[in-house]
This record gives C-alpha cells, sequence and structure tokens, in this order.
C-alpha cells in the first residue's frame, strides 16, 4: 500500500493534461503525483481539433489550421472566413510526446503502466486498487468510465459520436488547403444524422472522416464505404490511404458529475466534458483542467468543482430531437449555419454567448422543435 498527494487514473488527454498542468505550477512541487494507465500512449491514434482566437496554449504543437470552414447540405453549400478564429488540429502523437517529455523531468510526478480496476472511498482516503497494487490518496482524479449507469439510465437519451478517418494521399493536386470541411450532409442519411468531415493538410494529403450522431454504431464496412463512395464521387480514384483512425465519443447531458464525492472527481469523457450536442472534448479538458488546477489548490471539495449553467439544457433538447427522430440533424445544423454566422456559432459552442445572444440564435433555429422538446421537458 502506498499513498499519494494526487492520484490521476487514465493517461488519455484529459489525465495527461491534468498531470501536465500541474506540473508546470509551483504548488505542486513537494506534493506527490501518480498517473495510473495500463499503457503509455505514444503514437498517433486520434486527432483533435478545436476553434480558438488568436494565439492559443498549444500552438507549438498544432499540425495545421484553417482560416475559413465550408458547411454543406442538400439545401445549403457555403465557404465562411471565421476569422478572429482559427480553426485548429493537434496528431496525438505531438500532444503525447509533448506531455511526457514534461512529465519526466518532475520527479515528484510517477506514471505506472497498471489496469486499475476499483476505486472506493475509505473514511477521509480513497483506494485505488489494481491488477497489481493497492494506493491510497484524498486526490483521486479519474478519466475512465467503470460502470455503464450513463447507458442503462432513461432520464437522458445517449447518442454516439461515432467516426472512421482515413489519412488520405493522392498523386495530383486535388485539396483546398485553406478550408476545412466542417460538416457535408451531401452523403446519404440512411435515417441518421450522417457527414463527412474533411481536413486537408496540403493540396495532396486530407483526412476523411464519415462521422455520425446516432444510438448504434455501424459495421466498420459501412464506414470504410463510405469514405470510399465520397472519395469516388469527388474522382478521387487514385490514393493512398496513410493512417486510419476510430473512435466514439458519448453525447449525453447524463449528471456525470452527480458521481463525484468530496475527495474523487471524474474527468474527461467519464466527467461529462465531452461537449454533449457536438462531441468536442478537447477544448472543455484544456479549460476544465485549468479550472481544476485552481479549484485543488483552493483545497475545495471535488464535488463542488462543476457548476450546470443553461448551455446543459440546450445541449439536452438537442438531444432529445435528434434521439426521437434522427434524421434531422441536416435540417437542424443547415438552418443553423445559413441563418447564423460561424463566428457566434463558435461563440454559442464555447458556451460564452450572453441570454440575450441565445434568444436571438433559438429564434433563427426551427423554433417550434425546440419549443416542443422544452415543453416535453418541463411538463
Amino acid at each position: 500500500m502506498q499513498d499519494y498527494d494526487y492520484i490521476i487514473i487514465g493517461a488519455g488527454a484529459s489525465g495527461l493534461m491534468m498531470a501536465y498542468r500541474m506540473s508546470k505550477d509551483s504548488f505542486f512541487d513537494d506534493k506527490s503525483i501518480l498517473i495510473l494507465d495500463k499503457e503509455q500512449k505514444t503514437k498517433n491514434d486520434r486527432t483533435w481539433c478545436y476553434w480558438e482566437k488568436g494565439t492559443g496554449y498549444w500552438d507549438d504543437i498544432i499540425n495545421t489550421s484553417w482560416d475559413k470552414i465550408i458547411f454543406k447540405s442538400d439545401s445549403l453549400d457555403i465557404q465562411k472566413d471565421i476569422n478572429p478564429y482559427q480553426y485548429k488540429m493537434i496528431r496525438s502523437s505531438d500532444f503525447y510526446n509533448k506531455i511526457w517529455s514534461a512529465l519526466k523531468e518532475k520527479n515528484n510526478i510517477t506514471f505506472s503502466k497498471e489496469d486499475v480496476q476499483k476505486i472506493s472511498r475509505e473514511r477521509e482516503f480513497v483506494k485505488v486498487v489494481s491488477v497489481q497494487n493497492e494506493y491510497f490518496s484524498k486526490n483521486v482524479m479519474n478519466s475512465i468510465l467503470f460502470t455503464d449507469n450513463y447507458k442503462i439510465q432513461t432520464e437522458y437519451p445517449v447518442l454516439q459520436q461515432h467516426f472512421v478517418g482515413f489519412f488520405v494521399k493522392t498523386k495530383k493536386d486535388f485539396f483546398d488547403d485553406s478550408s476545412a470541411t466542417f460538416m457535408d450532409f451531401t452523403i446519404a442519411q440512411n435515417g441518421n444524422t450522417r457527414f463527412m468531415y474533411v481536413l486537408p493538410f496540403s493540396k495532396k494529403e486530407a483526412l476523411f472522416e464519415y462521422t455520425l450522431f446516432s444510438k448504434e454504431l455501424l459495421p466498420y464496412a459501412d464506414y470504410r464505404k463510405g469514405i470510399e463512395d465520397y472519395l469516388t464521387e469527388k474522382d478521387i480514384n487514385e490514393y493512398q490511404i496513410i493512417e486510419k483512425e476510430q473512435g466514439s465519443i458519448p453525447m449525453t447531458s447524463y449528471k456525470f458529475w452527480k458521481e463525484n464525492s468530496k475527495n474523487i472527481i471524474n474527468i474527461g469523457t467519464a466527467g461529462g466534458w465531452s461537449k454533449a450536442s457536438t462531441g468536442f472534448t478537447f477544448k472543455n479538458i484544456d479549460r476544465n483542467t485549468f479550472k481544476l488546477v485552481t479549484h485543488l489548490k483552493q483545497q475545495k471539495p471535488l464535488n463542488t468543482f462543476y457548476r450546470k449553467t443553461r448551455f446543459w439544457l440546450y445541449d439536452l433538447l438537442l438531444l432529445d430531437i435528434l434521439s426521437a427522430n434522427n434524421a434531422l440533424g441536416s435540417s437542424i445544423f443547415s438552418r443553423m449555419f445559413k441563418n447564423i454566422s460561424p463566428q457566434k456559432i463558435f461563440k454559442f459552442l464555447d458556451e460564452k454567448t450572453t441570454f440575450k445572444e441565445d434568444v436571438l440564435i433559438f429564434s433563427k433555429m426551427p423554433l417550434r422543435l425546440f419549443s416542443k422538446a422544452l415543453i416535453k421537458r418541463l411538463f
């Protein structure tokens, strides 16, 4: 049995970013910090994208950025300048390398490759049990989903943002590398919310990601065929697949924070840090880890960290709509991008708009759908 001041369970984006921020703050220099995960990730296994104004904290590992975005559907085809925002992309291998390199310099931070089986509260301490060891700490930050509670409950709908991506390299110049295709709904919807997400790194290289917001995952062959058909439709017939990626992110307004306690906090996807209405996660992790470091330094109970806002309800209403009729995604997002500037959309999704701005945004959305969903939730 070993004691640590802080234990971080899971060495994914949220766990590593939390450890990194603590390593950069002198307050934690004399505190013992343990990171536990069954693997130490170093390879490129995912791509994170987010929008941001000007220079950002992670700009030194940005792979590519875009000043314009494209939105397409059967009713809309637009390319928009997003200034003063940029749409930025980070490859996970660069992120892992940056974090692990920094953590190696800290004698008070230890990583151990262990499969954590259980977390339990024991009086003033938390016991963390792995296959190999038992540890104790007063502060545990957990990024692993140990239960399916969010899936088996019925109060809040659960969709998945699921995708398969192919990194494609062509022989000829095909891509406009000044713009990222944010959503292309011109692919067959088949009763779902399906779109293609295209990120060009050069005129000959791009990531094509076949993405769905729906309840059920697809057989892998369906994602592959979706990408291949899309490439054929764009007359891209001679290409090489350099890399592949696959993932699924829960989209739900389930109250993950209710499972936090005085000395245990769930972070990342396990803590509900993925934006429920879009699945975007990286920027939320960036913001929340920064705030959580301050919270730890103030020695406040960990179950007082989260504060529910009106944006939680907004996300819930959209998920209620898409859960009841998953085919409505294309028309809802088309209405949004037709009537609202991308800058205002980004500000809204960042949860930085005023209530007055929110009202104006919803006035330009399918008001009947959202009103019906709201009334159903209220009564």
